[in-house]
């Protein structure tokens, strides 16, 4: 059962995907279908702009949550990290965040909402550190 399950995993998987995770600024490229009062299906690419606040899940099913903030009004929209509809992710700045999920952004306006700039190591400089480290 695994084996078919990891078949049907690596068809979907993508290998485009920046690194990213909480705290992020990210623009997401996200396909969307429109019928018109004719009937017709027009797709085009709608793009959401916000802060990542969490990341859940791995492989396939994995999915992430963008948080914006438009006329005074806070928008959550929760994107499956694997879906053909995401069309690309592109990430805009990376806050130095010490929590996992974000949610205490839901409080904030404003200036109270800035996460502090810090440098982030990526995943590939922490795996050659802990390499290194191993000897």
């Amino acid at each position: 059962m695994d084996e078919l399950i990891r078949v049907v995993e690596s068809k979907h998987s993508k290998d485009d995907l920046p690194d990213f995770g909480p705290g992020d600024a990210v623009k997401i490229h996200f396909k969307v279908r429109e019928r018109s009062e004719k009937g017709e299906v027009r797709v085009r690419t709608q793009v959401f702009e916000g802060r990542v606040i969490r990341r859940r899940g791995a492989g396939t099913s994995a999915t992430f949550t963008v948080r914006r903030v438009t006329h005074a009004i806070g928008v959550e929209r929760t994107f499956p990290l694997m879906s053909p509809l995401v069309e690309k992710i592109e990430v805009d700045s990376r806050p130095g965040v010490r929590r996992a999920k974000l949610y205490f952004l839901r409080d904030r306006v404003g200036k109270k909402a800035r996460l502090p700039q810090r440098a982030r190591k990526t995943h590939e400089q922490k795996r050659a550190a802990k390499a290194a480290a191993a000897g």
